[in-house]
């Protein structure tokens, strides 16, 4: 799978609830372009979560797409996850753009890439994103020494990861389902 680097996306799923949340860092190479970038997002009259990293015309453009296939299966994530990651495989345009997402709604949670891949977690965390790994790292330490919600793990977890990662910074924003 690609390495995506520029951002982080956190998503966590902690009893009933599940939150999303991404920083605003917008950068090109090494030069910081815009700090209150939203890279994550409802959709699906707001039942489904979303967040990206990636190119961000390219995440938009997937983000239509996803929207397009959820509502051809009437909602049902895992298989408008499914038909995404096919067409974005097969198709010569969709090939190209350089994106990830993760999805979630309240039973699901999902990376889509561009390479066919649609994974599951074995755990109710997924990151991606240059400081992902750092996102993730402070989210399962926080999920089994805290009793904080989701919301509050995914925005503890972002600001230790924008201590660590020269592409995440502290303008956090977070989207929630219940």
């Amino acid at each position: 799978m690609k390495k995506i680097q520029s951002t982080t996306i956190l998503a966590v799923r902690s009893g009933k609830k599940i939150a999303i949340g991404g920083d605003g860092q917008v950068t090109f190479g090494d030069t910081v372009l815009k700090g209150k970038a939203v890279k994550i997002r409802k959709l699906f009259d707001g039942r489904v979560l979303a967040g990206f990293a990636g190119a961000s015309a390219d995440a938009f453009a997937l983000f239509e797409k996803f929207e397009a296939k959820l509502e051809e299966f009437s909602g049902n994530l895992p298989r408008a996850a499914v038909e995404l990651a096919k067409e974005w495989r097969m198709d010569k345009v969709l090939r190209q753009l350089e994106a990830m997402l993760i999805v979630a709604d309240v039973k699901n949670m999902l990376l889509i890439s561009g390479d066919g891949n649609v994974i599951e977690p074995d755990k109710n965390i997924l990151a991606i994103g240059s400081g992902g790994p750092y996102a993730q790292s402070a989210a399962e330490a926080l999920i089994s020494h805290t009793k904080l919600d989701a919301a509050q793990i995914v925005k503890e977890a972002m600001k230790i990861a924008a201590h660590t990662c020269i592409y995440t910074n502290k303008k956090i924003k977070i989207l929630e389902l219940k």
